[in-house]
């Protein structure tokens, strides 16, 4: 159980597993690529106010998970609601929320047109070069070169005698937590609990997602 992630308060919001990417044609029978989220229905755990926690927010949980995996004070925070494998936080207006706990949500509070940001954690890539990480042109193919295709170059020079701080170099990437602002919901699918959101999104297939509209 963790404090909100979004920086901004959430109007709608829910949770989702990234699926796979498809193509959607619109009424004037232009193409537009998609990412298909599957979407079960979140159950609220807790609803938080400034004054008694803090902050105003809604806690929701996601997916199903074995009880024996679950420590003694998720159990009790959750009880009978469910044992669930995702625990989240929204960010709402405080005095604003109408939601109990133990209220579900799905995505029939999305329509397509909605405009939603989406966060997630991207695909990890281990360990990589400058090339890969930062899209450095590498080394001259000409004079001589033999291996320096895919070499950083120099990280020093002047009168330096040390290496800079946030100098790009090579190291480990992927396994972020990124955001993607501005896309667009382009089709619900309350039948298959699925929802179609424009362009690519972070993650592989199974990532957990936020879906949320910026308020």
């Amino acid at each position: 159980m963790t404090k909100p992630t979004t920086k901004y308060t959430a109007m709608k919001f829910i949770l989702g597993r990234k699926l796979n990417m498809t193509q959607i044609f619109d009424k004037d029978g232009v193409v537009h690529p998609a990412t298909i989220i599957s979407v079960t229905p979140i159950v609220v755990t807790q609803v938080k106010n400034k004054e008694t926690d803090g902050y105003a927010s809604v806690q929701v949980g996601e997916g199903v998970r074995k009880a024996s995996r679950l420590s003694k004070a998720v159990k009790g925070h959750t009880k009978e609601l469910g044992n669930f494998a995702k625990i989240q936080e929204f960010t709402t207006v405080e005095g604003d929320s109408s939601m109990k706990v133990g209220d579900k949500m799905d995505i029939t509070q999305f329509a397509a047109g909605d405009t939603v940001e989406v966060s997630a954690i991207s695909k990890g890539k281990g360990f990589q070069g400058v090339v890969k990480r930062h899209g450095f042109g590498g080394g001259p193919r000409s004079h001589g070169q033999k291996h320096s295709e895919r070499e950083p170059g120099s990280i020093g020079g002047g009168l330096r005698n040390k290496v800079p701080k946030m100098m790009r170099m090579a190291g480990r990437m992927g396994g972020d937590r990124i955001t993607v602002k501005n896309l667009k919901v382009v089709h619900v699918d309350a039948t298959a609990n699925e929802l179609y959101i424009s362009g690519a999104v972070p993650g592989t297939r199974g990532t957990l997602v936020e879906i949320v509209t910026k308020g």
